[in-house]
């Protein structure tokens, strides 16, 4: 990989089943994520974009391909190690939130950091700092029940941005929000972006393009085009990149 490149995939395969039943869930994808990249993955249900995220960020093993974060193959470690790398290195957003229904939001938010050795009295100052930051700091002792979805949503960004990760995946996180909500969402992505945060948004909604530097459209388990965005977060515009091959995509760098 470049010194540039945080994430990188080649040859990147998940195939499920055997002859007739075969499924190409992740067919042959190549793919690079520079550093401070905010990257949209779009495409219909069942196109393969969750399971793409899923290895990108170690939650499943390929059948086949490389994995690369920064200067570490992720495919090839052990699960131990791999937990660590996740643990530390990795953002996850999901469009459920997986929040703790018996913690605070603050909790929640610190819990990753405590896990990973971080003092008490210092997990819970950035935890702190995070609420704020996402703008649900008022609501830092609240339970998630007492929380809408779009709070909860925030509060979950917050508690994947716990150990400073090098990349934040979001898996649909919009998905279970109404439109108020998701107007929030994307307004904190962009702020993230435009802090210098590498992220990778899978999605159906095309309103998360307004935050991306670049679009890639998925069908079938392969990419269909990868386009660099122009301007700013309003979508000024677009440049495509070319397609050669089964999943390798050119001229979609920022």
């Amino acid at each position: 990989m470049t010194g540039s490149t945080i994430l990188a995939a080649r040859a990147l395969t998940m195939r499920y089943g055997r002859d007739g039943a075969l499924v190409r869930a992740v067919d042959e994808i190549d793919l690079e994520v520079p550093a401070g990249q905010t990257v949209a993955v779009m495409g219909p249900s069942g196109c393969g974009k969750s399971t793409l995220l899923h290895l990108l960020g170690g939650l499943q093993r390929p059948t086949g391909g490389e994995i690369w974060l920064a200067d570490h193959r992720i495919d090839a470690m052990s699960e131990r190690a791999l937990a660590r790398l996740r643990r530390d290195h990795i953002g996850f957003v999901f469009q459920s939130f997986h929040l703790m229904d018996e913690l605070t939001a603050v909790e929640n938010v610190e819990l990753a950091a405590l896990l990973a050795g971080q003092s008490p009295r210092r997990a819970r100052r950035r935890a702190l700092h995070l609420l704020d930051r996402v703008g649900v700091a008022d609501r830092a002792g609240h339970l998630p029940s007492a929380l809408s979805g779009g709070q909860r949503q925030r509060v979950a960004i917050a508690r994947a941005l716990s150990n400073e990760p090098l990349i934040l995946l979001a898996d649909e996180p919009t998905g279970n929000l109404d439109s108020a909500a998701t107007v929030e969402v994307l307004r904190l992505f962009e702020e993230l972006r435009a802090a210098g945060q590498t992220l990778v948004v899978v999605t159906h909604d095309a309103r998360i393009a307004a935050v991306a530097d670049r679009m890639i459209s998925m069908r079938d388990g392969a990419f269909a085009d990868d386009s660099r965005l122009v301007g700013s977060a309003g979508g000024t515009g677009y440049a495509t990149g070319t397609v050669y091959g089964s999943g390798t995509v050119y001229g979609g760098g920022r």
